[in-house]
């Protein structure tokens, strides 16, 4: 297990414990693959419990035999979604910009790209149904954050004659986290990550945003949001993402022995 001193984290640690701030008292949390960051954040989420009497949220990992709400994968992930029964979801891209539009597809001409992404799956649908979107890119540069995407796989937002109940509520990186501001359609810089600075934000980012005067620095992981995150989260995340939980934590899976139920 990670015997780092609770004072110490690691950058993982962080963006989880802001991305499970962010998704506040819920009901239902569904993470897609290759999401480990957010699958941190939403099991951390229901260890620590809802605080309006709601009862620990229920967590889907897409991938997971033992963190899954669904018994039908991602087809019952777009079911639940269009019922209105998933409350937050993650996004990200191989290029996001200042609108929150997200490409999934490709960079430069759509017949010819220089580069290739993996497709758009269901982030559209996803995008337009669930209330609280999340986009997250560990990677905070102008190649990915910038000023219009060459592909809108998911729009950001819709015109005002569309009924759209979900869209993009944050996006986090690793240098900062910034808000959404849909009557504004743009992002505002809501905090920048110890270690990291203002200046520096500006300087790797490809689109414009809004910031009040003074940018707060993002708090960072308690000592008992730590412990729970390395003790108890950790060796659940082992079962999706082992070399992740490996890494980060130091953690193998809790996976019990087969035959014990």
């Amino acid at each position: 297990m990670n015997d780092m001193p609770p004072e110490t984290f690691r950058d993982e640690e962080l963006l989880a414990d802001v991305i499970c701030r962010l998704i506040g008292d819920v009901r239902h949390i569904a993470v897609g693959a290759a999401s480990p960051i957010p699958a941190t954040a939403a099991l951390l989420a229901r260890e620590r419990g809802n605080l309006r009497n709601l009862g620990r949220p229920y967590v889907s990992l897409l991938g997971s035999r033992q963190h899954t709400f669904f018994t039908d994968g991602s087809r019952e992930l777009f079911d639940c979604a269009g019922q209105g029964r998933i409350d937050v979801f993650f996004l990200s891209g191989g290029q996001i910009d200042g609108a929150g539009n997200i490409n999934l597809v490709s960079v430069g001409d759509y017949d010819k790209p220089k580069v290739r992404f993996p497709g758009s799956f269901g982030s559209a649908y996803l995008y337009y149904v669930v209330p609280k979107v999340i986009l997250f890119r560990v990677e905070h540069s102008r190649r990915t954050l910038v000023q219009k995407v060459d592909f809108i796989s998911a729009p950001g937002t819709s015109p005002e004659n569309i009924f759209r109940p979900g869209g993009p509520i944050a996006l986090i990186t690793n240098r900062c986290l910034f808000d959404f501001d849909r009557e504004r359609r743009r992002f505002r810089l809501a905090s920048v990550h110890p270690g990291h600075s203002v200046a520096e934000v500006i300087e790797n980012t490809g689109f414009d945003f809004d910031r009040p005067v003074d940018v707060p620095t993002t708090p960072t992981p308690s000592a008992d949001t730590l412990r729970l995150m390395r003790s108890v989260v950790a060796p659940m995340l082992a079962e999706v993402y082992p070399q992740f939980a490996k890494t980060v934590f130091g953690a193998s899976s809790s996976r019990p022995p087969q035959g014990d139920g």
